[in-house]
């Protein structure tokens, strides 16, 4: 068993290259082969967000703290709440980020393919982060 403690736990920003806003990301793993998981922490301020981007194998967002928003690309944005999960499947380029008024936090996990657990693509521009919201 290997525990890493939370003292221990490295926080780093998020680039500005992947990232509007300020984002932190604590925690970043990656596991020993056969595993291919990898995942952190991430953390939003108010208004940042993701840029657009890919996962080999999908990615799974655990929300566990406050409110934000998501949306794939030709799709409708949606928003999401602390004890929610979320899934994006394989390939389908996506971003995710908090709400204008309300951080967010949530842990991200996605698999490595060849080596490879995301592919980061251009900025999400300030029309399509504020584009109207989805109801369920």
């Amino acid at each position: 068993m290997n525990i890493t403690r939370k003292a221990d736990l490295v926080t780093v920003e998020g680039p500005e290259d992947y990232f509007t806003g300020k984002a932190t990301i604590t925690g970043q793993f990656k596991r020993d082969e056969p595993s291919r998981l990898t995942g952190a922490i991430v953390h939003f301020e108010p208004g940042a967000r993701t840029a657009w981007h890919t996962h080999p194998m999908g990615q799974t967002l655990i929300v566990t703290e406050g409110v934000g928003w998501t949306q794939i690309d030709g799709g409708g944005k949606y928003e999401f709440f602390a004890g929610d999960q979320l899934w994006c499947p394989a390939d389908k380029k996506h971003w995710h980020g908090a709400t204008p008024h309300a951080g967010m936090t949530h842990i991200a996990l996605q698999e490595t393919l060849d080596g490879r657990n995301v592919t980061w693509m251009e900025k999400v521009t300030d029309e399509e982060y504020l584009a109207p919201v989805m109801k369920d």
